[in-house]
């Protein structure tokens, strides 16, 4: 099929056309500034959480439905490597017992989308992919060229994605035994959470991280300047961001909702919650942020008063939708503030209008040449 060169004009790091892409996935929906085009948005866990699962288990239990069912014949999603079960690999799985086989969390790149050929050469014509936004992003660009019968899409929010190596290093930055970490996992109360080999868990602060100590080039121009953190383009988005400790879920047409429908009792869906101010933190991040794009050293907090506000944190910070909208406002503010230092030329083909949008709360708004002007047809 010769896919490979579409890539240039299926990346969403070249010229994203968002309003156009999700009126062709999602029709005349209404357009939520944070979290993109959606039917019903639900807090939810698995009733039976399912064994090395990163939260319950319902990206792979939604996909372990479609293959169970007969709706898809195919999965095209990410495996642990044989000698490293943080480095993905990708995989097409084709039983549902096999999707046991890729619960839990990678971090680096693989070139997912590479199995679509091989996927339709083998015969699959009806298929389920996981990915997250960048991947899903092109997947929808070569869509129509495909000729599937059946395309289902499970995102998962952006993950500020770095190399496995990257990942280890910083491993190695929190704890004396990284060999031994088998779980990672940014929690919506503030804290990291880490599980061991030998089942110990250990429970880390956000500010106790020593984010400030990463090189420069940890994450990618690509990835801080990600601007679809929620995965606008998937037919259901699973995450955690909103779900106040339980995982959430943004169901945006018809085909995410047949995808939940079919797990039927075996997930419990709960009502959103919303508490604290999230203005406060954002402005904060920015700040912050405006120093790390200009070059200069981020503001430290003092040693003595860092157990003091990470107890604050998760007793009056945003919660619940509250944080999910406050983590996509500071995804928009550090897009808008890296490619103003790295690629301006870039900034009117790469900030869609919904960025700016969210941006603008906190004084950001389009400079002279960052924005094409409105159509006047």
């Amino acid at each position: 099929m010769g896919l490979a060169r579409e890539c240039g004009r299926a990346c969403q790091f070249t010229v994203p056309d968002y309003p156009a892409s999700q009126h062709q996935i999602h029709g005349d929906r209404a357009d939520d500034p944070h979290f993109g085009p959606h039917l019903a948005m639900h807090r939810a866990a698995l009733r039976n959480p399912a064994p090395g699962a990163q939260w319950t288990g319902i990206t792979t239990a939604l996909a372990e439905g479609l293959l169970e069912s007969g709706a898809v014949t195919a999965v095209l999603t990410l495996a642990p490597a044989e000698d490293d079960p943080f480095r993905p690999v990708p995989v097409i799985v084709t039983a549902p017992e096999g999707m046991a086989q890729v619960r839990g969390m990678r971090m680096g790149y693989a070139p997912l989308l590479a199995l679509l050929e091989p996927a339709m050469a083998q015969g699959h014509r009806r298929i389920a992919v996981i990915g997250i936004p960048c991947q899903v992003y092109a997947l929808r660009a070569i869509e129509t060229q495909l000729g599937l019968e059946r395309l289902y899409v499970i995102g998962t929010p952006c993950s500020d994605n770095t190399t496995t190596e990257n990942f280890h290093a910083f491993l190695g930055r929190l704890t004396d035994r990284p060999g031994d970490v088998t779980y990672l996992e940014f929690r919506a109360d503030y804290r990291v959470e880490m599980r061991f080999s030998d089942g110990a868990r250990r429970l880390i602060p956000f500010l106790k991280l020593p984010l400030s100590d990463l090189p420069s080039d940890f994450f990618p121009l690509t990835c801080r300047t990600c601007v679809d953190y929620t995965n606008r383009l998937a037919d259901i988005t699973v995450g955690y961001m909103g779900g106040d400790g339980d995982q959430w879920l943004i169901v945006r047409n018809a085909c995410g909702a047949e995808m939940l429908a079919g797990l039927g009792d075996t997930v419990a869906l709960k009502p959103l919650t919303s508490r604290g101010k999230r203005q406060a933190a954002v402005e904060g991040f920015k700040a912050n942020t405006e120093r790390a794009a200009g070059g200069l050293p981020l503001r430290r907090m003092p040693d003595w008063l860092r157990p003091i506000v990470a107890w604050l944190q998760p007793r009056i910070g945003p919660k619940g939708m509250e944080f999910a909208r406050a983590r996509v406002e500071m995804k928009a503010v550090e897009t808008i503030l890296h490619l103003r230092r790295a690629a301006p030329e870039r900034m009117r083909h790469m900030v869609p209008g919904h960025v700016w949008k969210l941006a603008e709360r906190y004084d950001l708004t389009p400079e002279e040449g960052e924005r094409d002007p409105p159509s006047s047809c």
